[in-house]
């Protein structure tokens, strides 16, 4: 049995018996104008804007769904390949996958079809929020609110679940990435300077940050890049408040969809997240004092998840064996 948590920015897959046996970028690199792979997940990330003109690294995943069915299929293919082996190769695992829980069923139909083509025996969709919350430990069972974000690199997943199944959900194609978009626009307003996606985001682990609280610290880091001005090398000093001021749009967009689920659930449900508190999962929630912003938005506890990059994982793995509860509850789209 394997879990997959097909992100946008990064794959990761769990075996059963084995525990998360691969974390790497979403990433593969081609031959231009073919479907000849010449690498994938980190080796292909690493080509990032410095490919030769023959070769292309792309993200074949984006906002949370396939954008280019071919390089994802390719891709998933060698990423199995690669967690799969001995005798292993020649077994056809079930395969759950977790997808976005605002995507359609064409959009469901085709990571689906991806999965049956590299050779699942059965084939699982799971929504985001529902893996999250399972592999964060929360009793999903139970007929009581939990109320689960995560923030991955293409969406942000917001749902209140009960009984195994969401009650209320809004998802969201603002997320990590979206972040990392927001801090090139800043820099390159402020300060006439253009970067790439991988600087963006060590700018977003190095000082970032949601909101400048009285306990943090200010920090800052040098950025390099290209002037547009003159085409040169450039550097520029980047602070925790020149983050905070960059993502606060994108924030107030991800603030205003929790409270869009909070007033459409159930008054029950909700006092029960009053007093469970809310969970955060997905790479995104680890972006310094994003809690505490939430905290201040909904007045409710907010906790990030331990390990909240691998809970959608974990919790992708541990569902193949919760399955008929969660089809019971149509959380889980099984197909053969």
């Amino acid at each position: 049995m394997i879990g997959v948590d097909l992100g946008t920015t990064n794959v990761r897959i769990h075996v059963k018996g084995k525990g998360v046996m691969l974390r790497e970028p979403a990433v593969i690199a081609v031959v231009k104008g073919t479907t000849d792979v010449k690498a994938v997940g980190q080796d292909a990330y690493r080509m990032l804007g410095r490919t030769p003109g023959n070769i292309t690294a792309v993200r074949p995943m984006a906002d949370g769904v396939i954008a280019d069915y071919t390089l994802t299929e390719k891709m998933l293919k060698a990423f199995i390949s690669k967690v799969l082996t001995g005798a292993n190769r020649l077994l056809r695992p079930n395969i759950m996958v977790c997808i976005p829980s605002g995507i359609t069923e064409v959009e469901k139909r085709a990571v689906l079809q991806a999965i049956n083509e590299i050779g699942a025996r059965k084939a699982f969709l799971i929504e985001e929020p529902v893996a999250g919350a399972i592999g964060a430990g929360v009793n999903i069972a139970d007929p009581v609110g939990s109320m689960v974000i995560d923030i991955g690199g293409g969406t942000t997943d917001i749902a209140i679940i009960s009984m195994g199944g969401i009650v209320v959900s809004e998802s969201l194609r603002i997320a990590g990435n979206t972040f990392d978009r927001d801090l090139m626009a800043f820099v390159k307003a402020q300060h006439n300077l253009l970067i790439g996606d991988r600087t963006a985001e060590e700018i977003k682990r190095t000082v970032g940050a949601a909101v400048i609280t009285p306990d943090d610290d200010e920090r800052s880091m040098e950025v390099r890049g290209r002037d547009l001005i003159d085409g040169m090398p450039k550097s520029v000093t980047i602070t925790t408040e020149d983050v905070v001021r960059s993502l606060s749009e994108s924030l107030d967009k991800i603030a205003a969809g929790v409270r869009k689920v909070l007033e459409h659930a159930p008054p029950e449900l909700v006092s029960d997240v009053i007093e469970r508190g809310i969970v955060m999962t997905g790479g995104g929630a680890k972006l310094r004092s994003l809690d505490a912003f939430l905290r201040r938005v909904t007045n409710t506890p907010v906790a990030v998840a331990e390990t909240p990059e691998d809970c959608v994982v974990l919790g992708t793995a541990k569902a193949l064996g919760m399955s008929r509860m969660l089809q019971d509850a149509r959380s889980t789209v099984l197909r053969y």
